[in-house]
């Protein structure tokens, strides 16, 4: 593919953060189009952003024979159909996070995707962030020694309709498939996607869906991970990677640019790697990278990845007897 064509699905926050970001790539191909439910808000949306094509309805912009990828920024609970939308036109996808609402309706895309012979990947962005490499590059060193426990958590305090829209159970709402993604997700990118044991409580709120949830992994290495998110407080995003001479503090763990090494014997220096733009150019770059080489799947972020945090997600959610309107079964 000598000239790569983008559509975005969706006008809301993170389609305008990555609409921003891949105008200010040079080598990421073009983006031509952009389709909303409302025409005026896909007129808007690229007036904004300088796009030549506008569409008020999805099955303009999946029917557009200019347009190769479709990046997907609808909530979650739409992901499914939107992207099967998009693969059964022949458009290769890239999707926000949580790729889907459980790991029956992620497989469902990944086969559909390998039966069209198209690329297919979650935008879990995090996982391209140079920071994650040097972090990587780091313990294997033996800076902190053997890694033995994993701690993250994030949480904020929605307000008025965002809390409603953030909870409502026909939105697949809840903090896990939320923001619980990029905890289990890097705590999978660290310790292995295939932990021996899950165990999970939460705390439902009054819309029926978790509003604190707390999970616990345990490795046959013998590493544990704690997990905590919530809608109910106020924490900022920060992990830690605790080893037998000391730990590492990863600040913002979810959009990390730098961390901080602390060893065992009292001293400590940080490792800073700042984004090139906002942090969406890395995955960009690698969906690029793919459809050049006509890959129909990341080698960083491949299907199993999704699938298995997919799983910990359902796993979890079956613990707590959470299951969303109209969803047939949790594939655990």
């Amino acid at each position: 593919m000598t000239q790569i064509n983008w559509g975005i699905l969706s006008t809301g926050t993170i389609a305008k953060k990555f609409a921003t970001t891949l105008s200010k790539l040079t080598d990421c191909g073009t983006l031509l189009a952009v389709a909303s439910r409302s025409q005026e808000s896909a007129r808007q949306f690229a007036a904004n952003y300088n796009i030549p094509r506008a569409y008020g309805n999805y099955l303009e912009l999946v029917r557009d024979p200019d347009i190769d990828v479709i990046y997907i920024g609808t909530p979650h609970s739409s992901h499914y159909e939107n992207a099967k939308l998009c693969l059964e036109n022949g458009k290769h996808v890239l999707c926000e996070k949580s790729f889907t609402v459980n790991a029956s309706q992620a497989t469902d895309l990944i086969q559909l995707a390998k039966k069209k012979n198209l690329f297919l990947m979650e935008a879990f962005w995090t996982k391209f962030l140079p920071a994650y490499q040097l972090l990587s590059k780091t313990i294997a060193e033996g800076a902190i020694g053997d890694i033995t426990h994993f701690r993250a958590q994030y949480g904020f305090a929605p307000t008025g309709a965002r809390y409603v829209r953030k909870c409502d159970p026909l939105l697949a709402g809840g903090a896990l498939l939320d923001i619980g993604v990029y905890a289990l997700g890097v705590a999978a990118m660290l310790l292995g996607y295939q932990p021996t044991h899950l165990c999970s409580s939460a705390i439902m709120g009054e819309y029926g869906t978790d509003k604190f949830n707390s999970i616990m992994l345990s490795y046959e290495s013998g590493i544990t991970a704690h997990l905590i998110t919530t809608f109910c407080s106020i924490i900022e995003p920060q992990a830690v990677v605790f080893g037998t001479n000391g730990q590492i503090i990863l600040p913002s763990f979810s959009a990390l640019q730098g961390f901080i090494v602390e060893k065992g014997d009292g001293t400590h220096y940080t490792v800073d790697s700042p984004f090139e733009i906002n942090g969406f150019e890395y995955q960009i770059r690698e969906t690029i990278a793919c459809l050049q080489a006509q890959k129909t799947e990341s080698s960083i972020m491949t299907h199993q990845n999704t699938l298995a945090v997919m799983r910990l997600m359902d796993e979890a959610r079956a613990a707590w007897g959470l299951k969303f309107p109209g969803e047939n079964k949790l594939a655990i």
